[in-house]
């Protein structure tokens, strides 16, 4: 246990509940446009998050002053807040003490020494290597490093410690446009390793996607078979985490999950496992639970949701290790959910917008619809059965008989997520699983190519 973690437990009055958690963090980005590197900034910092329950009231706060004097505010200011709340009923206790599981991974198995020390040269050339084989389009974009170790300890005497280290390579590429619009092309990668981010390779896809989306055409709004590059099923993922398999949501029946129920494809199997080695990430929760891999949906049927202690109680589960510090605002949700590929020979480049033969098998299989690489600027319309609106990004093309046939402009859509996965609607999944950043949350999903047998679009992207 960590000095900060036991000076701040000491503080804590006799009688009172609490858990503690330190998270020191370090992260560093190269930002580039116009094909030059104009940015090099770094931040490290240490946050102390502390809830304490006295008297049957929880309160919780943090602080980025770790001296002796900022501890104690923390804990003075805290107790006088929690003697002002109204009475917490479905209070948990703190997690009991306990090790992490033997058969999960330590908790430091996340972390790559080279890429917590890396320096802003390595990172430039990750970057240099992108915009030579741009080849002479305009680039943009970043590559980051970051590392994160998280102590926690509470008053039952649970103590645990791990840490992750991410490092990712954000870029686009941009041609000549001769319709008025852009003609951007998009690569992303994300591992533990920054030695994983290959930039030429990364550089090609997008130059060969931006190339491959000049002069694109109108299509009416309609329902299209789609095949989702794993971009854009990462938005799916992060639509369903929020909305479906949240705990909160469930406990307070606004979710779409019913489990037992065969609401998904048969070939649909989805799990929330921070444990996998393809991920990153600590194995405990912010409440001190250690996580473990959880079924979401196996074969089409839900099997249950993501669960803190909290919604475990109001529903008279066990919690999942799914605890973010933020429950009663946003709910226990996956950050890591993982679409089951169907595996097979491991995929291969190609030219122009199919990136990779996951994707091109898929495409094979369409007598007329899209290819879709990317989703943006989505947001929800109904929770309950997460109908969500938002673009096309990045490219956009035409299927005509297996094969693309023409980029097609920007579209809205409106669309069930659930509802595009439901029995029947899974025409195909890609054989590999694709790591994801999530830009904003920076959840680490794994989602494989789809074919989706409809999806909904309701207009150009100007109306």
């Amino acid at each position: 246990m960590s000095a900060i973690v036991e000076q701040v437990l000491s503080l804590v009055p006799a009688g009172v509940e609490a858990e503690v958690t330190v998270v020191e963090h370090a992260s560093a980005v190269t930002r580039f446009a116009n094909s030059y590197i104009h940015q090099n900034v770094a931040d490290t910092g240490t946050r102390v998050t502390l809830r304490l329950h006295a008297a049957g009231r929880t309160a919780s706060g943090s602080t980025t002053t770790v001296d002796a004097a900022g501890l104690a505010r923390l804990v003075e200011r805290l107790t006088a807040t929690a003697a002002l709340l109204p009475p917490d009923a479905l209070w948990a206790g703190v997690a009991p003490a306990g090790s992490l599981d033997p058969a999960a991974r330590d908790g430091f198995a996340s972390v790559d020494p080279a890429t917590a020390a890396a320096t802003p040269a390595e990172r430039a050339a990750v970057v240099g290597a992108f915009v030579e084989s741009a080849k002479g389009l305009l680039a943009a974009g970043y590559v980051r490093t970051s590392t994160a170790t998280a102590t926690f300890g509470n008053t039952a005497g649970q103590s645990l410690r791990g840490g992750y280290t991410e490092a990712s390579l954000d870029g686009v590429a941009r041609a000549a446009s001769t319709d008025g619009g852009p003609a951007d092309g998009v690569a992303r990668a994300t591992s533990r390793r920054l030695a994983d981010l290959d930039g030429g390779l990364l550089g090609a896809r997008a130059a060969a996607k931006a190339q491959a989306t000049i002069g694109g055409v109108d299509l009416p709004p309609d329902d299209y078979e789609v095949v989702l590059e794993p971009q854009a099923v990462g938005d799916l993922l992060s639509g369903l985490s929020f909305y479906v398999f949240n705990g909160r949501a469930f406990a307070e029946r606004r979710s779409f999950a019913r489990p037992g129920e065969a609401q998904f494809d048969g070939a649909l199997t989805l799990v929330d496992d921070a444990l996998a080695a393809d991920t990153y990430g600590v194995p405990f929760d912010a409440e001190g639970t250690p996580k473990r891999r959880t079924e979401l949906v196996r074969d089409g049927v839900t099997q249950g949701v993501p669960h803190d202690r909290r919604t475990a109680r109001e529903v008279g589960a066990e919690s999942t290790g799914h605890s973010n510090g933020f429950g009663d605002t946003f709910g226990p949700m996956g950050t890591h959910l993982a679409i089951t590929p169907a595996g097979g020979p491991a995929a291969t480049e190609a030219t122009g917008p199919v990136v990779d033969s996951d994707v091109a098998a898929l495409v094979a299989g369409v007598r007329r619809g899209l290819l879709v690489t990317d989703f943006w600027y989505t947001r929800v319309l109904d929770p309950r059965s997460a109908v969500i609106t938002g673009l096309t990004r990045n490219g956009v093309w035409l299927i005509e008989d297996g094969e693309v046939t023409a980029p097609v402009r920007n579209l809205r859509f409106t669309q069930s997520y659930p509802a595009a996965l439901a029995p029947g609607r899974v025409l195909g999944i890609g054989a590999h699983a694709h790591a994801l950043v999530e830009r904003y949350s920076g959840a680490a999903h794994r989602a494989p190519a789809l074919r989706l047998a409809s999806w909904h679009f309701t207009g150009g992207a100007s109306g």
